[in-house]
Parts: C-alpha cells; sequence; structure tokens
C-alpha cells in the first residue's frame, strides 16, 4: 500500500509538472541561470514534499548549515528513526551533489538509516555560502577528507550516535575510502558506490572500454575523437575537458545509466526536488563547473593502489555497465585488500548509478552491511553479492 501511494504521487507531481516538462529540452546538469520568479514546478515539488514528510514521532528532517573546515557547508538529515544507524552519502563530481536527486531513491533508506546528505565545499548549496577565490587553493581530496571527519565529530555529538555508515559515491569514493583508512574509529563500515581506485588507470580503462564500443558499432566520429585525446591520460595536460571527451561516448553506450543513451531522467529529478530551488539548481551548475575544473588536474596521480589494509568492512557496489569508474579496477583492489569483511555486489543491469537504476537491490545491499551496527536484525547477503574470504 505504501508503494501504491508513493506510485500515485508521483504520477500526481509528474501531471502537475507535464506541460512544462515536455516542452523543455532534456539538460545533463540545471540551468546556468534560473530565477525563482517563474518556477512551473513548485506545486509539483510541493507534492514531493508532502509525500516524502516524516512523520514518526521519533523521526527526524532537518537541514543545516555547519562549518567545516572554516567554511559553511549544507547537510540534510532524515530518517524514521532518530536511534537507526547514521548514513552519510558523500557525493561525487567533484562538485556534482546528489541532494535534489535524493527524493527519487533515498526514502525507502531511511527506515533503516538516518541518512545525511552533504553538500561538499564549492558545490551545490554550499556554494553561494564561500567566496569561490577564498577556497579554490583549498580544492583538495585531503581538504574534503578532513571536512568529512569534522562532519561525522559534529554529527555524533548533535545525534548521540557513536559510529556510522559512510556511502562513497563515484569522486566521493575516494573522500570516503580516505576517510575509513585515516578514521576507522569513527565508522562501522565503507561502502564505496562506483569505487575509483586509482585515476590515471581509471582513465586508462575507462577509454579503452569505450573505444572497444565504438569500433564494435563502427562509431567512427567516437573512434577518431577518443584517440584525438592521446597522450592523456598517461602524460600531458590533464583536464576535465578531456575527461568529459571521452565519456561523452561513454555515456551514449550506457556508461552513466545502464541500456540508456543519457541520464536525462535523473538530472531533471532535480526539478521536483523539495530541497532545491531553481536558484539552488543554478548554483549546482555554477559550483560543478567551478570546481571539477579546479580540482580534477590536482588528483592525476591519486591512487589507493598501495591501500592494503583498512580497519573496518568494505562494501563495493558495483555496474556492470559502468566505464565512468570501471569496477574490475576496484575489484582487483578488494580481493588483494585486508579488511574485517570485504563484500563485492555486482549489478547487472546497472551502470555508473546502481541506487536509482536497481533501488531494491541497493536497499538489500545496504541491509546486509547495516547488520554490523544492529546484529540482533541480520539481513542475509543477496545473491548478487559476494563475501570474500
Amino acid at each position: 500500500m505504501k508503494m501504491m501511494m508513493w506510485l500515485v504521487a508521483l504520477w500526481l507531481a509528474a501531471a502537475v509538472a507535464g506541460g512544462a516538462a515536455a516542452a523543455e529540452p532534456a539538460a545533463r546538469t540545471p540551468p546556468a541561470d534560473v530565477s525563482d520568479t517563474a518556477d512551473p514546478f513548485a506545486p509539483a515539488r510541493a507534492i514531493v514534499a508532502d509525500v516524502q514528510r516524516i512523520v514518526a514521532p521519533e523521526g527526524i528532517d532537518e537541514t543545516l548549515t555547519l562549518t567545516l573546515g572554516g567554511t559553511r557547508q549544507v547537510v540534510n538529515i532524515r530518517g524514521a528513526d532518530r536511534g537507526n544507524p547514521i548514513l552519510i552519502y558523500i557525493h561525487g563530481g567533484p562538485g556534482s551533489v546528489e541532494m535534489p536527486m535524493a527524493w527519487t531513491f533515498q526514502h525507502p533508506w531511511e527506515d533503516f538509516f538516518t541518512v545525511v546528505q552533504w553538500d561538499q565545499r564549492g558545490a551545490g548549496r554550499s556554494f553561494p555560502l564561500n567566496d569561490p577565490a577564498a577556497i579554490a587553493p583549498t580544492l583538495s581530496v585531503e581538504r574534503y577528507r578532513d571536512d568529512a571527519i569534522e562532519l561525522i565529530e559534529q554529527l555524533r555529538a548533535r545525534l548521540g550516535q557513536p559510529k556510522m555508515f559512510v556511502l562513497g559515491h563515484s569522486f566521493g569514493s575516494t573522500v570516503g575510502l580516505a576517510v575509513a583508512a585515516a578514521r576507522p574509529d569513527l565508522l562501522h563500515a565503507y561502502i564505496g558506490m562506483g569505487q575509483m581506485i586509482d585515476v590515471r588507470e581509471n582513465e586508462r580503462v575507462g577509454m579503452a572500454r569505450t573505444l572497444t564500443i565504438a569500433r564494435e558499432r563502427g562509431d567512427v566520429a567516437a573512434i577518431h575523437a577518443i584517440e584525438a585525446l592521446r597522450p592523456y591520460p598517461d602524460s600531458g595536460p590533464f583536464t576535465i575537458e578531456q575527461a568529459d571527451a571521452w565519456r561523452t561516448h561513454a555515456n551514449r553506450y550506457g556508461s552513466l545509466a545502464a541500456f540508456r543513451p543519457d541520464a536525462d531522467f535523473y538530472f531533471n529529478a532535480t526539478k521536483l526536488s523539495p530541497l532545491y530551488t531553481p536558484a539552488d539548481r543554478s548554483a549546482w551548475s555554477r559550483g560543478s563547473a567551478f570546481t571539477v575544473a579546479t580540482l580534477w588536474p590536482r588528483i592525476a596521480d591519486l591512487s589507493f593502489a598501495s591501500l592494503h589494509r583498512v580497519e573496518i568492512p568494505v562494501m563495493l557496489l558495483m555496474g556492470a555497465r559502468d566505464s565512468t569508474t570501471p569496477s574490475e579496477i576496484a575489484e582487483r583492489w578488494l580481493v588483494r585488500l585486508s579488511a574485517p569483511g570485504r563484500t563485492a555486489c555486482r549489478f547487472a543491469n546497472s551502470g555508473h548509478l546502481p541506487m536509482i537504476e536497481e533501488p531494491g537491490k541497493t536497499l538489500l545491499a545496504l541491509l546486509a552491511i547495516r547488520r554490523i551496527a544492529r546484529p540482533e536484525e541480520a539481513a542475509a547477503v543477496p545473491a548478487y553479492c559476494e563475501q570474500l574470504r
């Protein structure tokens, strides 16, 4: 019944927004300059907000501005029971926030976790709160790691939870894994989705896979475009323009969202987010462009290949069709890793976005790792997850 009500509410939201949505071209990122004065999606956002309203007596739904590493950053906290374990979602990009899409997949998680969405420095709703010129020199994985540690410590004090889970997605997985390596005492377990292990190797394998598909399809334009990028990623400039140049073709082949030529359904969902106004979406667009252009050259040689032990359980969620962060690199690393527990979850029908492509399977994987915090509610490991010995 709850699922049926949810589907009806989504249908109503689409109906309210329908005419404008059909007329607006699909976009990979939100428009760069939108005002709040003419917002056809406001009624739909109100419906979604009402469906998602936390009404349980022990529930929590707060949006806060916290100071982390000397900068103001926006955090959203949602869950049906404050007694549940905390799950911090560290978004990717760099600068590509998850808060405005979270309504599409996160609500079922909130029955089992208190879920924290965090707009990192330079990203989303946090972008206009700080001077870009002042934070540009600070953009590094180490700084994001330390911001995340500060966030964990503040949440522990605020919510009275001694430990928590971190889920790092895409670029956010480099931040999350850095936290797990540096401060395992703060966490029950680490979850990596679209896990990045070695940035240059990631680019090398992703480009090669995309080039293979282009040749199989006889896509001459893609072949020439990808081959023209060399010697990237092995030497020479390392820019986001080069990374996007091959990912444009990978995404058409289903890397970002399996069996789809794009992920417009995912990005367009931000228009119905109760947590993001058009002005917030504009800030996200500007912040993402600023952050990724600044940070991408700085992470060219980032690698966790020499990280051989993590002191907490590790679970990886891996899309089989993901060329953005090829799963084979992360799985080889996981096999070599020494940790109290290692779990590899393989999503056969996903690209880079298992949480929205296969949401039910993602939830079951999260419930399986939740048993570390709640052993009295032990959940079976799903068939598509393998516990490595």
